[in-house]
């Protein structure tokens, strides 16, 4: 994509493909040969089709694992980013100095990157993927855990000001955690739970409509807390513009950006968002389970805001006085709890030493084009499907790298179970979506073109052989009953 077409990206257009010849295997190839980040693809171990099929892939040979003439079609970063190459080697590195110095390497480390700040590092590179001051965040915990930190400390409810505003279909850990925080304020989340719902319908939230619900509720509500990108649906908000129009109505907004960092160009320190938390095992490939960030605004730090304080918090200068008088590091460190896992900062630091090869603008540049090119094959390649729907906003300001594909009643299971078969990682959420998530850092155009050709099968296939009883009872109760998969 060059300059003129991002500018109307920015703008809300979309990157369009007018060649005839747009929907062949040639034009995808041809796209990536012109990839100024197709480089970046051999930095990742994307599983085979025959590791995949393998019951014990881990048992063969490192030089067997990840036959690269044999991948498959990884479509599933948005769940879990694929590993680094450098990830193994990284770990090993702080295994043998663990070996080696014991203890000791806290301080004493031989490629001058103690434990006891081996963070500090990476909160810089971090800082970069979020748009922040590197004192603005700190790389800890996991998410729910850092969103539990940070509620902990912004959720003051007082006098008529008691509600929280969340969207209705947030992931559901965000609906445990915030009426976890009501109810220990010894508030009962039924009345102060203010829940933003699609219109019927629809499946994204209008900007409108969550301006409509701050206006309602301005007068009551303490905190906003949203998705920067929604998990199901694939939508990102405005989060600029939503947390100046909250803010000037005196709420403090917070942002889950679980599937926003890595994603989209986030600019929190000036923006002015209050806080935020994301984990960083999805579109940055830090492992499963790795270690989340959080940020907090330096408009901030002056303020005595009560926080669930833990010695990793007290400030670095003093925090081995054991004095039991804590002080905070200053910005984002003072919400620290306990010395974080060195193997997990480890698995970190070697991916983001990938990606602070690039930047978010130039992944995000090539995110609009890819993910606009999928959605150009889904349309052109089902023109009149009944199978399916896309129910991602088509506007690329409203999403990130994902398409949410929405199936009629019954063919979501038999159709992802093809697409398994096939070699296509994708992931379903039950009862009806199958997520599509081409990220620009590992994935190609003619991953994308693939995805559409074996999905044109296995649609066909679903439709021949009609469906299964079984599999229609069983999204018949997750519609009922709600999903089990989140």
């Amino acid at each position: 994509m060059d300059s003129e077409q991002f500018n109307h990206f920015l703008h809300g257009e979309k990157v369009s493909f007018s060649d005839p010849k747009s929907t062949s295997l040639q034009y995808a190839k041809h796209l990536d040969s012109t990839d100024p980040l197709a480089k970046f693809r051999s930095e990742f171990l994307i599983p085979s089709k025959s590791d995949l099929k393998d019951p014990h892939p881990e048992s063969k040979p490192l030089s067997a694992q990840n036959d690269p003439t044999d991948s498959s079609i990884y479509l599933c970063g948005n769940s879990l980013g694929p590993q680094p190459k450098r990830t193994r080697t990284f770990i090993n590195e702080e295994l043998s100095v663990w070996a080696t110095r014991g203890v000791t390497g806290h301080f004493n480390h031989p490629k001058s990157n103690p434990w006891v700040s081996a963070s500090e590092g990476i909160n810089i590179s971090m800082a970069k993927v979020v748009g922040a001051l590197p004192s603005e965040v700190a790389v800890m915990g996991s998410l729910t855990e850092n969103i539990h930190l940070l509620l902990a400390s912004f959720y003051k409810p007082s006098g008529s000001r008691t509600k929280i505003i969340i969207e209705g279909k947030a992931f559901p850990s965000d609906h445990y955690a915030v009426e976890s925080q009501i109810s220990w304020h010894g508030l009962d989340p039924k009345k102060e739970l203010v829940c933003i719902q699609p219109k019927a319908g629809r499946y994204t939230l209008d900007t409108k409509e969550i301006v409509r619900v701050i206006d309602e509720n301005r007068d009551k509500t303490a905190l906003l807390f949203l998705s920067g990108v929604q998990y199901y649906t694939g939508q990102a908000f405005d989060i600029k513009y939503i947390t100046a129009y909250a803010q000037s109505k005196g709420i403090i907004v917070g942002w889950d950006l679980a599937h926003a960092a890595g994603n989209v160009v986030l600019e929190l320190h000036e923006w002015g968002v209050d806080f935020a938390a994301w984990c960083t095992y999805k579109y940055l490939s830090s492992g499963p389970g790795g270690i989340a960030g959080l940020f907090v605004h330096d408009k901030h730090d002056g303020e005595k805001r009560h926080r669930l304080a833990g010695w990793w918090g007290h400030h670095p200068e003093t925090r081995f006085k054991m004095d039991n008088n804590f002080v905070p590091a200053p910005g984002a460190a003072g919400y620290q709890v306990s010395n974080p896992s060195i193997i997990s900062l480890t698995a970190l630091r070697a991916s983001l030493s990938v990606y602070t090869e690039t930047s978010m603008t130039s992944l995000r540049m090539k995110s609009v084009h890819l993910t606009g090119y999928l959605e150009h094959l889904l349309h052109t390649s089902f023109p009149r499907t009944s199978a399916f729907k896309i129910i991602t906003p088509g506007d690329p300001q409203q999403r990130g790298a994902q398409l949410s594909l929405l199936f009629r009643e019954g063919f979501m299971l038999p159709v992802f179970q093809k697409l398994n078969e096939e070699g296509i990682i994708v992931d379903e959420r039950k009862p009806d979506v199958i997520r599509v998530a081409p990220l620009p850092m590992y994935n190609t155009f003619e991953d994308c073109w693939r995805f559409v050709d074996a999905l044109k099968r296995a649609v066909g296939e679903v439709e021949m052989e009609g469906v299964n009883g079984e599999e229609r009872k069983v999204e018949v109760e997750m519609r009922v009953n709600g999903p089990k998969s989140p």
